[in-house]
């Protein structure tokens, strides 16, 4: 697929309708595109140096999470398409749970990952909630501590190479990577401003933030953008790995 082909898919399927797209419509998106026929092309075409490569190399960094989130099409407010290079059990501790800004879906490209999906209940394990905020694209994550609550856990699936899913905003989620994997990520438009952190009470060192006595959680780690040459490899890489 061309990048101008993926733009105007992207832009037809999630943009300028009425409401915000469905998790079904993005889940439906991403899986077309994480085709490895259809994914394989545009990886290659944006590793040999796409006309947007200093604004995506600008916005990919390596995650508090323990992953490289690579920019691949940028298209807000309506889209964001991203490529998340998971390390498994070398990367960073196991992700806090959380919601999102806006309707997202992935597909599974390489490896495995778990989903693990949550509720609030008053039967549920203790854990501290924080709001999250961040200073527009690119910028820095900012913690707020809530207060106490409660969570149970409601689903958990394992999924492989060809799976997707969608979750809407409020959806509390986290993924656990235990080997090497790479996913599809896309963000759609934004419904909301901010989004909830949960760290379960016990959790030894959560990943976003490093415990600070007698004021919850200090602010994340700033993000530091991949260098264009790390950007490119992986993304060449990827491409071999289907084929192109």
């Amino acid at each position: 697929m061309q990048v101008e082909e993926a733009r105007r898919l992207l832009a037809d399927r999630l943009g300028g309708g009425p409401g915000p797209p469905s998790p079904e419509t993005a889940r439906e998106v991403i899986a077309d595109l994480a085709r490895p026929g259809t994914l394989g092309p545009l990886v290659r075409r944006l590793s040999a140096g796409d006309r947007e490569l200093a604004e995506c190399t600008r916005l990919s960094y390596r995650h508090v999470l323990g992953f490289d989130k690579l920019l691949l099409l940028p298209g807000a407010p309506w889209f964001m398409l991203r490529v998340h290079f998971w390390h498994g059990a070398a990367g960073a501790a196991p992700e806090d749970i959380h919601n999102h800004r806006c309707a997202i879906a992935s597909a599974v490209v390489r490896g495995a990952v778990r989903m693990e999906c949550y509720e609030r209940a008053a039967d549920g394990v203790p854990a501290t909630a924080y709001r999250e905020t961040i200073d527009g694209p690119g910028g820095a994550w900012r913690l707020r501590r809530v207060g106490a609550a409660r969570l149970r856990l409601t689903a958990t699936e394992r999924y492989g190479p060809g799976r997707s899913y969608g979750l809407d905003a409020r959806t509390l989620h986290r993924v656990v990577s235990e080997e090497p994997a790479v996913t599809l990520f896309l963000e759609t438009v934004a419904q909301r401003a901010v989004t909830d952190v949960y760290v379960r009470d016990g959790a030894a060192g959560g990943p976003r933030a490093v415990t600070v006595a007698g004021a919850g959680r200090a602010a994340p780690p700033p993000k530091t953008p991949l260098s264009t040459a790390v950007y490119r490899a992986e993304l060449a890489a990827l491409a071999r790995s289907l084929g192109c």
